[in-house]
């Protein structure tokens, strides 16, 4: 009788771990960031730049703290496919660039190679000479990731660059290259 009631609730105790590992694997996951709902206060959102991870590239570069790949929407390749902004004309409104910032690592199986590890950051620009009208016609927006949650926050004035969180964040540091209509990035031949 010993020997049975052991089993049973050897049984009885396999059967609650079971049903308790059962409902922890049902139970709802932490909801995915919606990073399309950020918004940099008093400024640009993350969904006027919805889809850019699919975007064209137009430029990369590294230093020895950060590797960044720029990205054009359409608007923005076909105007540097055009010879804008080197040929001293505008960029079109509608025109948009990512840009993408990385840690550095070392590649494992190519060691002379530095390619990108987590992310830090994406910067966003958007021509609109109306709506951007002080600010060159540009709008800036600086989101940053935390790779360990895998979430975007609105970039703020202790980051480096600082952001002022509006949509001219960016202006201060882009007025050098104000002859390029505020554009750093050269278009590279393919």
């Amino acid at each position: 009788m010993r020997t049975a009631l052991k089993c049973f609730i050897g049984l009885g105790s396999c059967i609650a771990l079971a049903t308790t590992l059962a409902i922890a694997a049902d139970a709802p996951a932490k909801p995915k960031q919606d990073k399309y709902s950020l918004k940099v206060p008093g400024g640009l959102s993350f969904s006027e730049f919805k889809g850019y991870e699919s975007w064209q590239m137009v430029s990369a570069s590294h230093n020895p703290k950060s590797i960044a790949v720029v990205l054009g929407n359409p608007t923005m390749i076909k105007a540097f496919e055009a010879g804008i902004p080197a040929n001293g004309k505008p960029v079109p409104d509608g025109a948009m660039m990512a840009k993408m910032h990385y840690a550095p690592k070392k590649n494992q199986f190519f060691p002379d190679a530095t390619v990108p590890d987590q992310q830090r950051d994406v910067d966003f620009m958007v021509k609109d000479s109306k709506r951007f009208a002080d600010s060159g016609g540009w709008g800036y927006a600086v989101f940053k990731y935390d790779p360990t949650t895998k979430t975007f926050t609105p970039g703020t004035t202790a980051d480096q660059p600082p952001q002022a969180n509006d949509a001219k964040c960016g202006f201060a540091c882009h007025t050098i290259v104000k002859n390029n209509d505020y554009v750093f990035t050269e278009y590279q031949h393919r």
